[in-house]
């Protein structure tokens, strides 16, 4: 209760322990690792108030912009939770915040996130040839409404959330535990790197149609052609994703006196 206590009256006093920016290849993205490395501190405890944006653009020495910039990969992450009107608050425990801190390679841009493409192409390349000999009228059924739903969504996320299960719903079809698993594990991590590249997205369809030649390949039980087909895919997003990543850092290379300007991010760019 007393280390409770002296947690939630040195918020104030804690935001000083944060360090300025140095101005390098992303500014929301140092912003973000240093916010990850004072939350897995234990300064803050689970429902204590972060320092507000004011109080972080000081100490951090750059824009309002930036320090919600770099807030947002918290949020999705289910790290934190921003109150509108209210402020900003740690939500995860300890515990669940360890494993998460393994995602932000992929939400800030780092190499590993070229690490997820390779990885991410042979598992599901694999569970789409399993799951083109493997998969029953149910497995089509299900992945004919999902694809349905790929085409007719109403939104981004809705799109984001179809797609997600459609690749979901073929390592179910493939029968194989393990490979799902895996797949599983980094669902997350996918997650992100379809929202980014939605997000940055003129339209989805390119996306969508890239779909399709995988769901006739599943219907003719041809395993060549669905992992020709899942492939094609997945070089194609993993494409899409560096070109993502790319801008963002051209976006954030501006001049040290700039830095207060600049905008970067998961929402650069999109109106």
């Amino acid at each position: 209760m007393e280390d409770r206590q002296t947690a939630k009256t040195g918020n104030r006093e804690a935001a000083h322990e944060l360090l300025p920016v140095e101005a390098r290849e992303s500014v929301s993205g140092e912003i973000a690792r240093k916010l990850l490395d004072y939350l897995l501190s234990g300064v803050l405890l689970p429902g204590d108030r972060l320092p507000s944006e004011r109080e972080l653009s000081r100490t951090f020495g750059v824009g309002r912009s930036a320090v919600r910039d770099a807030l947002k990969p918290l949020t999705l992450l289910g790290i934190i939770d921003v109150r509108q009107g209210d402020g900003t608050y740690l939500r995860a425990t300890e515990s669940e915040l360890l494993p998460k801190a393994v995602e932000w390679g992929l939400l800030l841009g780092q190499p590993r996130a070229l690490d997820l493409v390779e990885a991410r192409r042979h598992i599901e390349v694999a569970l789409a040839t399993l799951a083109a000999q493997r998969r029953d009228e149910q497995d089509l059924e299900d992945l004919r409404r999902l694809l349905r739903r790929m085409e007719q969504a109403k939104d981004d996320d809705d799109f984001i959330e179809a797609d997600m299960e459609f690749h979901l719903r073929i390592a179910e079809a493939a029968r194989n535990s393990v490979l799902a698993g895996i797949l599983l594990n980094v669902r997350s991590l996918i997650q992100v790197w379809i929202t980014r590249v939605t997000y940055a997205a003129d339209s989805v369809t390119p996306s969508y149609q890239e779909h399709v030649p995988i769901m006739e390949a599943l219907e003719a039980q041809d395993p060549a052609a669905a992992a020709a087909a899942m492939a094609a895919h997945l070089d194609s997003a993993g494409a899409k994703l560096s070109r993502t990543l790319e801008a963002e850092r051209a976006t954030s290379a501006a001049p040290a006196e700039d830095l207060k300007e600049v905008k970067v991010g998961p929402s650069a760019g999109r109106s």
